[in-house]
This record gives structure tokens, C-alpha cells and sequence, in this order.
């Protein structure tokens, strides 16, 4: 499809009456399987504008036709923007968004709107399965509760197609991947034109802010790195909460009002970085150039539109060199813009947004405390297990929570928290240790001294109180082979199909299978994790036995210089 299809030219003509400006450098890309997108034509450096956009053009609560039937009604956050766009949607073409609207797809393709069984069939065992039955749930009871009295309600005389349940999830999955946080007095809203630029895992090229240009970034990396650890356990639902966490990076109006000079009233978008790079080649299989030779010029472009997308890189340019053929990636000339939604796992990027991105180095795999207890269980009493998580927890040690749930991470590289391997490591201890451990649980640094001083007794090591315990005298041959059976524990979630089923499997899908694809994408990438986790312990009950074996032959021979 063209650049400049039909409904791509009437959002440029909705975007000049709204008073939104984009830098001409800016070329927009209509590709039917992939959506919109955005390339730039010449370079573009730091700093750089790109964007002007008001925020009196973004559809938010404030701004919405609906906005009194939805301050009537009590209703804000995500909920209300939900009835705003609903009530925007309804109006078609007398809505003053149609013009954007027709731009957007029914609804993104997210967990949240899979029918239960698809849900069922394909994220067992990952960490968003039992979050996206709960956020439905919890979703179904908003809409019956605040939007279906709105439906019936004699004072609104509303169409109840354009506000049923399944309205109010498309809706929500509209506003989960495309929204933004404007501002405290406008609070989320959709905005045109920033919603369209590409993601990519930390790879941000444009900035959308409400801040001066001159302005250090400071705040937007604490933001960023925030995100890593709020999104550890995956949960979408929060009413009261704002979306600033996601993919926002927008300050409030008070802080505007420090800034002379500033319109209080615009969102801009900025460069963070140079878009520039040289040239690539990619040499075709010989088989497909007979074939491409065949097609028409504008079938051909459509093609390397397709690719420069799903490869996030630049357009292809034709190249015929004697009887070969070959792509040329003239990232000089054009480029594809990246946003970012932070530092997410894929995990979260399918919760809210509807894609994954392989090796996500921002991967992670939880194991719930309540995996770990029935471990312990499978070994020792309960009792013994209650016990030993009470002295854990009289340490002042806790797993990460989420909701009525504690869980351990374990990273992208396999490791895991200290938290993890200190409960069992105490899980483990034989019951005159624990007990040594148990009577001295009141001096002054619970965490470092009781547990150091019983490696330093184990270990015949120098302990000084003030220093951190490490993993590597934590990694006993015990507690390595506990990570192991763990390993085994959480990878039976996924059910009967094994890694390798599950890899093959994903060589066969494509991307317009996408619930398939980016499933599979997210499950084999938390199972390597788990084989990481695996290699990870095997190493470290090496390390434990070559350790022992050590202070063992030490031993020996102070004992012989003793005689």
C-alpha cells in the first residue's frame, strides 16, 4: 500500500486542522499486516523538534463530548477514558477525533481481549496467565458497575452496541498500548501522532514531553529504570493509578509553569539521540530473485516495507548488480523513528501492548514463595518449613509482592535474588545451626551479622559485619540442588510440551499469527531462562564442592603443623 492511502491523507488533513505541526522530514508508512509507522527522510540529531502537538487535539476526559456524563457519573482514570473513547467512537463521523479515530484498528491484538481458552491454551505457565483471568474479572465488574447504569441511565441516550463489555475491552486494550500521560489536570488521554512511532526495547529515539528542549533528562532514566522493578510482577489494573510508568515521560503542568517561555498548552517531541547510520547490504537467497525480478515496482515496495518493518531497519533500496540482486539498507537516507515504553520484559510488552521482542534482555521469571514451600514441604515437615520462614522473615527478608502474592525474580542471565538463596539457605540448615542462629536473632545488624556469622564459622573466614553476604557462600551444594528442583517445579507450568516442542514450534508460526507467535515468544523465553537457572546452579555446586574440597586439604595441613 502506498504511503499516502486514503485514510493515512485524511489523518494529515485532521492533523493540520488541529493545529498539529511534524517536522518535514517526518514520512509516515501505511503497511496493511504492520499498521503505521514513521521514517525519517535526512538525518536528525539531539534536540531536534519533531513534533508540536496541543494538547486541546488529544482525547481525554477534559476534552471529550462525554466529559459531564462522565464527572456525573464520578468516574476518572483509565475507566473514564474508556467512556470517553466509546462515547468518541459512537459519534463516527461527527466525533472532532474522526479524523484520528479512522486511524485506529478496532482493538490491539492484547491478552486482554483473547477469549478464556485461547488465554488458557496458549500462556500457561507464564507470568501473565493467572494475571489477565484476574484483570478480566476485575474489568467485567467495572463495566457492569459503572458503565452498564450509564447504558440505561434516562438522562443518556446512548447506543448500547457502542458501550457493551466487548466495547469496554477493545477500549481498554486501545488505551493500554496507545495511551499517555498528559498532564494532572488532563491525566491520560490518547495522542495522535506520538502513538504511531515504533518501539523498540531501549533503543528511544524521540522524546514526548511537555519539557523544554534545553532541559536535562535526569528524571526520564529514574523514570525508566523505575519501570524494570514495577514491572517485575504483571498487573494492568489500576484505576487510580497514572500510566506516567508505561510510556509516558510527561511531567505535570506545575512543573511548566516554572518555565518561562514555555506553551503549557503544547506537547512537543524530541530527539534524544542522532538517527543516523551507513549503509547495509543483505544479499538474497538465489532463489527469490527470479522471482522478485518478476514482480511490479510498487508490489516490490510493499515488500521491503514489510521487512525494513519486522527487521526494524531502514527502507530497502533496488540494487541490480550484473546477474545477483541485492537489498541495500540506506539507513542515511531513511530510517524508521523508535519510541520506547521503557525497560520491559516481554511479559509486560504483551500485557499492554500486544508483541514481544526476542532476546529481551529485560526478561524475567518469578517463582512464587508458594513453589519454594512446596519444595521445602516435599522434603521437611511443614512445621520445619513454617519455622524456618518465620526466622527468614524475622531477618527482615521478604520476597518481591504483588497484590496477595510474594514471589523471587530470576534475571535474564539466570541468577537469582540474594532473597531467594538466603531463605534456602536457612530452609537448609541443619536444626543446632539454626538454632545458634535462632537466640542471636537481636543483634544490631539482623541481615549480614547472624547470617555472616555462621558462614564465617562454616567457611573459617574473616567476617566483618558491615560487608555484604555474598552469593557465592550462600551457593552451597544444598542450595544448588534446591535451585535445580525449583527449575523443574516452575517448568512444569508450562505443561507437557518441553523447550524444545515449544521452540520448533515457533520456528513454524509467523507473525500474522500473533497470538500464537508472540505466546511462544514469551514462553520460550522465560524456559531459557529457566535452563540459564539451571546452568547457574550446576556452576555454583561446582564452585561449592572445589570450595570444600579446598578447606578440607587446609585443614589438614594446620592440623599437621600442630603435631
Amino acid at each position: 500500500m502506498a504511503s499516502s492511502s486514503r485514510r493515512l491523507r485524511a489523518f494529515k488533513r485532521w492533523m493540520k486542522s488541529q493545529g498539529i505541526e511534524y517536522s518535514d522530514t517526518l514520512e509516515f508508512i501505511d503497511c496493511p499486516d504492520q499498521g503505521i509507522s514513521v521514517r525519517t527522510l535526512s538525518d536528525l540529531h539531539e534536540g531536534d523538534v519533531v513534533a508540536n502537538i496541543p494538547k486541546t487535539a488529544c482525547l481525554t476526559i477534559k476534552t471529550s463530548g462525554a466529559r459531564e456524563m462522565i464527572e456525573s457519573a464520578s468516574l476518572d482514570g483509565l475507566l473514564g477514558l474508556s467512556v470517553a473513547l466509546m462515547y468518541e467512537k459512537s459519534l463516527d463521523q461527527d466525533s472532532p477525533w474522526a479524523g484520528y479515530l479512522q486511524l485506529l484498528p478496532p482493538q490491539e491484538c492484547l491478552p486482554l481481549v483473547w477469549t478464556l481458552g485461547e488465554v488458557d491454551s496458549l500462556l500457561p505457565g507464564t507470568e501473565l496467565h493467572k494475571a489477565i483471568k484476574e484483570d478480566k474479572t476485575l474489568m467485567y465488574e467495572d463495566w457492569k458497575e459503572n458503565i452498564l447504569p450509564l447504558i440505561y441511565s434516562a438522562s443518556q441516550s446512548l447506543d448500547p452496541s457502542s458501550f457493551s463489555v466487548e466495547e469496554y475491552f477493545a477500549a481498554r486494550s486501545l488505551i493500554s498500548s496507545r495511551s499517555f500521560m498528559i498532564d494532572e489536570y488532563h491525566g491520560s488521554g490518547m495522542v495522535p501522532l506520538a502513538d504511531l512511532f515504533n518501539h523498540k526495547t531501549g533503543a528511544e529515539d524521540v522524546h514526548f514531553t511537555s519539557v523544554s528542549p534545553n532541559q536535562e533528562y535526569e528524571d526520564d532514566v529514574d523514570s525508566e529504570n523505575s519501570d524494570k522493578n514495577e514491572l517485575s510482577k504483571i498487573s494492568d489494573y489500576d484505576e487510580t493509578a497514572s500510566t506516567s510508568s508505561e510510556n509516558s515521560y510527561i511531567h505535570s503542568d506545575s512543573d511548566l509553569l516554572s518555565m518561562p517561555g514555555e506553551d503549557p498548552m503544547m506537547l512537543q517531541m524530541i530527539m534524544v539521540r542522532e538517527v543516523k547510520s551507513g549503509d547495509e547490504e543483505i544479499k538474497l537467497p538465489p532463489r527469490y530473485v527470479g522471482y522478485l525480478r518478476s514482480l511490479k515496482e510498487d508490489i516490490l515496495h510493499l515488500i521491503f516495507i514489510r521487512f525494513a518493518i519486522r527487521m526494524s531497519v531502514g527502507i530497502f533500496i533496488w540494487k541490480n548488480k550484473g546477474s545477483g540482486l541485492s537489498w541495500n539498507i540506506a539507513r542515511d537516507i531513511i530510517a524508521l523513528v523508535f519510541n520506547t515504553y521503557g525497560s520491559l520484559g516481554n511479559a509486560a510488552l504483551l500485557h499492554r501492548y500486544g508483541f514481544t521482542e526476542p532476546n529481551n534482555p529485560f526478561d524475567i521469571v518469578n517463582i512464587d514463595l508458594e513453589l519454594v514451600l512446596k519444595w521445602g514441604c516435599s522434603l521437611f515437615s511443614s512445621r520445619h518449613c513454617r519455622s524456618r520462614l518465620s526466622l527468614w522473615r524475622r531477618l527482615y527478608l521478604s520476597g518481591s509482592t504483588s497484590e496477595d502474592s510474594e514471589y523471587f525474580e530470576i534475571s535474564f542471565d539466570g541468577e537469582p535474588e540474594m532473597e531467594l538463596l538466603s531463605l534456602l539457605y536457612i530452609m537448609l540448615l541443619p536444626d543446632d545451626t539454626c538454632h545458634k542462629l535462632d537466640i542471636t536473632i537481636c543483634t544490631a545488624d539482623k541481615v549480614n551479622g547472624n547470617i555472616g556469622m555462621i558462614l564465617s564459622e562454616k567457611h573459617d573466614i574473616t567476617w566483618d559485619t558491615s560487608s555484604k553476604i555474598s552469593k557465592e557462600l550462600l551457593l552451597t551444594e544444598k542450595v544448588c540442588d534446591a535451585l535445580l528442583a525449583l527449575a523443574d517445579i516452575r517448568e512444569s507450568c508450562y505443561g507437557s510440551n518441553s523447550i524444545d516442542e515449544d521452540m520448533e514450534a515457533l520456528k513454524r508460526s509467523c507473525m500474522k499469527e500473533r497470538k500464537l507467535y508472540h505466546s511462544l515468544v514469551l514462553r520460550t523465553s522465560e524456559r531459557r531462562i529457566l535452563e540459564k537457572l539451571r546452568t547457574y546452579a550446576t556452576a555454583g555446586a561446582l564452585r561449592s564442592r572445589t570450595f570444600q574440597n579446598a578447606n578440607k586439604t587446609s585443614t589438614r595441613r594446620k592440623r599437621l603443623k600442630k603435631h
